[in-house]
């Protein structure tokens, strides 16, 4: 079952798991219309609402942002998982080797180097290596610049499982997209910029 939404009652469903079965982004559209201008309507609006009823004293506007912010990272996460599952990926396995296909021929990274690009304890990162070269998708090499050293380089087999597994991760996060056009999504990605930038400073 998925988590109640965030401000909710117990017991109420998630936009992501809903009792009748549905799965949009944001709940029903009460009026039924699909315009930016003020009509459509969702469950976010309800639940502010309720809290606005019992708590007048609090500030819940909030719960406009972050509550559908939640919302569509549970359909983000849910459309990742699939698209990584059709390529025999996990969600990490795809994180260490799409760091690894971003640097460029020949796709290599030091361990460190690795861990700091996907915010993982050095631990977890060894382990991961050990089972993505068992799993011929990486394969270790000495550093030619530090004798202590080695380096991890994608191999053919883990650069296709990942272009593949990114290919079908992008139809579907347009496909999640789909209620927007390309100028509001730039406006959207301006808005999400400016909200996230003291938390990557930091």
């Amino acid at each position: 079952m998925g988590q109640p939404s965030v401000g909710g009652r117990p017991g109420e469903s998630s936009a992501g798991d809903r009792a009748d079965g549905t799965d949009d982004l944001g709940g029903h559209l009460r009026d039924g219309t699909d315009d930016l201008g003020g009509h459509l309507r969702d469950e976010v609006d309800d639940l502010v609402e309720r809290w606005r009823a019992e708590r007048p004293d609090l500030d819940v506007e909030p719960l406009q942002v972050l509550s559908r912010v939640s919302r569509l990272a549970r359909h983000l996460d849910r459309a990742r998982t699939a698209a990584f599952a059709r390529h025999s990926l996990a969600a990490w396995e795809f994180d260490v080797l799409s760091a690894l296909r971003r640097q460029g021929s020949p796709y290599q990274l030091s361990p460190g180097a690795l861990l700091r690009a996907t915010l993982v304890t050095s631990g977890t990162m060894t382990n991961r290596i050990d089972r993505l070269a068992d799993a011929g998708l990486v394969a270790r090499s000495p550093d030619p610049q530090d004798k202590r050293g080695v380096l991890v380089t994608l191999t053919a087999r883990g650069r296709d499982a990942v272009d593949a597994a990114l290919a079908d991760l992008l139809r579907g996060e347009r496909e999640l997209l789909a209620g927007l056009d390309t100028g509001q999504q730039r406006e959207l990605a301006g808005l999400l910029r400016i909200l996230l930038a003291p938390f990557d400073a930091s």
